[in-house]
């Protein structure tokens, strides 16, 4: 399409959005964008490198026209940027500088889901004194988590409430209807930021205190947290939660953690592969003619895997057996012992994990006894399972990739092993829960949101991903978001509007408030 007709079909109209990329998460934003331009005459133009994909996304809509961009072509790039009103970047986060830059030179207002970076930072005074409007990390997560968990904070300071503790959680999962794999997970975004996720450790405040995580302590499955309707999933905290104390507006509470969900087989499986060294980037192996099986072979044989085995599995079954072997002991003086001196063993003092003294019958420990070996067969199983189903056994898909580092082959792992095929549905979670006082009572409060995908294509995540940038962006338009500067959707101005509209798109939240003190 030559640039002139792209110029004077934005010059005819009245308002134009440009969206840069036409990728997974573009689909549910452009339909909704697509129907607000017919309904208020505008124009859209969606820009990719992939042009079909493009095509595909606006369908038949007289509003809506495709257009063929290498990012790199500068030239046509700036002439597509000024030629709009509003431009949507759903480039991968690298490039939104450049396109922000672009923005200031032309005064254009810039949309996008990522986060704010550095560069972009250093642009705030810019933006203000052009009086345009930056919005980021308007997506799922950062997106849908600041304006519900704002909209809620506020609600409680508006009664009076003083918030001691915020958890946010927020995961993309697998549904469970098509659940079918031993790491109860399938990727539905980027599988590199699954990979990587986690490599920088954690940082948030408990309990007063500022907490710092390494990467290896982040995987446990045994921190849960139980969602209304599903159950329980673990939670592994987020890189650093620390700046959004500030925006948040909650320097007094004495906890704030972000957290993302997974299932806790998911976490376990995740934790031996870090221990593993299957996320390293350093590690190069020459992948190609290499099958899975033949990486997974000297991979592990170059990083421990004997070793790995006798301390995660061996020693473990040795430690259990010998407690077994000491409670049959106890069984056995209980048996033969005398009336009163039976009694005695059947209760007696064990230190629990706190450090505290407790009562425990010898029932009981049988009950624990038996529990922990069932729960040690099963992880020792499931964790077998969980390697041969990322290929560990597979001699007949070869890797092909050159050379390539560990967390590479992974990447590949998941998205040959890990993919949503067809028919399958994902599903996001997000629970906010805070604890906060009001006249002298304490409160819990709980706001949860379960999101289904249709199928493989429109999955809940480029719906929850999409929506709300497409939402923002038509209600700027409509001049009904009043506000200019660099910002991310945690002011009134722009969650109030923004969660409206998502609600008539059938994504609500449920919320709770009991009294715990």
């Amino acid at each position: 399409m030559p640039n002139r007709y792209i110029a004077n079909i934005f010059k005819r109209q009245m308002k134009s959005i440009l969206i840069l990329g036409a990728g997974k998460s573009s689909i549910y934003l452009i339909e909704y964008l697509v129907k607000e331009a017919e309904k208020f005459d505008w124009r859209i133009f969606v820009a990719d490198y992939d042009i079909e994909a493009a095509r595909s996304r606006i369908g038949e809509s007289k509003h809506a026209s495709a257009v063929l961009l290498d990012i790199n072509d500068i030239e046509k790039r700036q002439h597509l940027v000024s030629s709009s009103d509003l431009v949507i970047s759903l480039l991968p986060p690298a490039l939104h500088y450049f396109i922000a830059l672009d923005c200031l030179q032309f005064n254009k207002h810039l949309f996008t889901a990522s986060y704010i970076d550095d560069k972009t930072e250093v642009l705030r005074k810019e933006i203000e004194t052009k009086k345009l409007l930056f919005l980021f990390e308007t997506g799922l997560d950062p997106g849908i988590d600041h304006m519900s968990a704002m909209q809620l904070i506020d609600s409680i300071k508006r009664s009076g409430g003083k918030i001691h503790s915020f958890k946010s959680h927020c995961g993309g999962l697998v549904a469970p209807e098509t659940d079918d794999n031993p790491w109860h997970y399938k990727v539905s975004w980027n599988p590199r930021n699954v990979v990587l996720a986690g490599q920088s450790g954690a940082v948030f405040k408990e309990n007063g205190e500022i907490r710092h995580l390494p990467y290896t302590e982040l995987f446990k499955p045994e921190n849960t947290v139980g969602i209304p309707e599903l159950g329980e999933l673990s939670w592994y905290a987020n890189r650093n939660s620390l700046p959004y104390i500030d925006l948040y507006k909650l320097e007094t509470a004495h906890t704030f953690l972000r957290t993302t969900l997974r299932y806790p087989e998911f976490c376990l499986g995740w934790k031996n592969l870090v221990d593993l060294k299957f996320t390293d980037e350093t590690l190069k192996y020459d992948t190609d003619g290499l099958s899975l099986q033949d990486f997974f072979k000297l991979h592990l044989n170059q990083n421990g895997f004997a070793g790995w085995i006798e301390t995660k599995l061996t020693s473990r079954f040795r430690e259990t057996a010998d407690m077994l072997e000491k409670i049959e002991m106890l069984i056995k003086l209980e048996e033969d012992a005398a009336e009163d001196v039976k009694e005695d063993l059947k209760k007696f003092m064990l230190i629990d994990e706190q450090g505290q003294l407790n009562t425990i019958g010898l029932d009981e420990i049988k009950t624990k006894a038996a529990t922990t070996v069932a729960w040690q067969t099963h992880e020792a199983n499931l964790i077998i399972n969980q390697l041969f189903f990322l290929g560990m056994n597979d001699e007949y898909t070869l890797i092909n990739k050159g050379v390539c580092s560990a967390a590479d082959v992974l990447q590949f792992c998941i998205e040959t092993k890990l993919a949503l095929k067809y028919g399958d549905r994902d599903m996001i979670v997000m629970l906010h829960e805070l604890e906060y006082e009001v006249d002298g009572k304490m409160y819990n409060a709980e706001s949860s949101l379960i999101v289904k995908g249709e199928d493989n294509v429109h999955t809940a995540m480029a719906r929850t991903v999409g929506l709300p940038l497409a939402i923002a962006a038509s209600l700027f338009l409509q001049d009904k978001i009043p506000i200019t500067g660099l910002h991310i959707p945690v002011v009134k101005e722009i969650y109030d509007p923004v969660l409206f509209a998502l609600n008539l798109n059938g994504i609500s939240f449920f919320e709770n408030h009991r009294v715990i003190g």
